[in-house]
């Protein structure tokens, strides 16, 4: 049986050390232009000093008009490469592997932050959203491809696609509203066409050793649950990435009165050799046993890794471990390496959080 601690193999680039990876975790840490903060680095470093297989930074925009808050690293320009390289040699030198996650937030960015309007799949005036030109989703598709290349150039093993949670490629999957007629919307096929573009320009323009993973919303934000699957089927039959990362928000939900599980849907589908992880409120090590044993391949933790930096070697060491009850002091938050300003962001967005 697969444990915790066994290594994992990709297809392309480095092993991870483990099964466990940091999720992309928004702490709002990065200076106003995008660039690197030395307590950003210090909290992604410490988490691959921790024993994280994989260490992913947070939601990283690709473009200016996607960035969604204040304080979020960026990868859209060539004066984020500096940051970016040292926070990749870091965290090699900790013994992990480094991945960039790849963002644009569409129609959810931050108009007062981008200095522009926000764009989306569709139009939606009310919020001061316009419709992206057939021209500018080709745009933003090369936005995310040079995004890869430049996290490659830093030194980062790979990148991770943000293909969740309401976000500008979550949006084009988006039924409920995509109704384009330009290839790019109407039927899932049209609705997904953006998310395989992006993907396959960054295997195209990488090198093979280069990592590349997407994360996906199984529903939720006009996803239906079968149509979810659909498209993380379709993923992990393309041969384009070496992971899907199912953001399940709750790993551990069901999802009809027979108690069907959520993950179930997923960890039963055809994957070859690409691997599929799952996220969502796995806070002890019987937790992440019991996703592996459901056929996960590995397991994103995200209050459990800001609360303790090094859960990978404490469930090494004890079996039996789990995370610290919440919430807990900004003491303890700063002896596992969380800024002020990350811990001001958990107080205000988590208020079971910060003691």
């Amino acid at each position: 049986m697969t444990t915790l601690h066994d290594r994992l193999e990709l297809g392309h680039g480095p092993a991870w050390a483990n099964r466990f990876a940091l999720a992309p975790l928004t702490n709002t840490q990065s200076h106003a232009d995008g660039t690197l903060s030395d307590d950003e680095y210090r909290w992604l470093v410490a988490r691959a000093e921790g024993g994280f297989g994989l260490t992913m930074t947070c939601a990283t925009y690709v473009s200016r008009a996607g960035q969604a808050w204040g304080g979020q690293l960026g990868i859209s320009d060539d004066r984020h490469l500096a940051g970016l390289t040292r926070l990749a040699d870091g965290i090699r030198a900790a013994g992990s592997v480094s991945s960039v996650q790849l963002h644009h937030g569409g129609r959810r960015s931050d108009p007062t932050v981008t200095g522009v309007d926000n764009v989306a799949p569709w139009a939606d005036p009310e919020r001061g959203v316009r419709a992206l030109s057939t021209g500018e989703v080709q745009q933003a598709v090369e936005d995310f491809v040079v995004g890869a290349e430049r996290a490659e150039r830093a030194g980062f093993d790979g990148v991770e696609v943000h293909g969740a949670h309401g976000y500008l490629i979550c949006q084009f999957l988006d039924g409920r509203h995509n109704h384009r007629t330009d290839g790019y919307g109407g039927s899932l096929e049209d609705r997904a066409r953006m998310l395989f573009e992006v993907l396959r320009g960054i295997r195209e323009r990488t090198d093979p050793d280069f990592q590349v993973g997407i994360r996906l919303t199984p529903q939720g934000n006009g996803i239906v649950l079968d149509e979810g699957v659909t498209v993380a089927q379709w993923v992990l039959d393309s041969g384009l990435v070496d992971y899907v990362d199912m953001s399940l928000w709750d790993a551990f939900m069901t999802v009809d009165e027979e108690g069907d599980l959520l993950i179930d849907a997923f960890t039963g589908l055809e994957r070859g050799h690409t691997r599929l992880g799952v996220a969502g409120k796995i806070r002890s090590a019987q937790q992440a046993r019991w996703c592996l044993a459901k056929g996960a391949d590995f397991v994103d933790l995200g209050r459990a890794a800001i609360v303790h930096h090094d859960f990978p070697r404490r469930v090494e060491a004890d079996g039996a471990f789990a995370m610290q009850a919440l919430p807990v002091t900004r003491e303890h938050l700063h002896a596992e390496s969380v800024s002020d300003r990350f811990v001001d962001y958990l107080d205000a967005g988590w208020p079971d959080f910060v003691a």
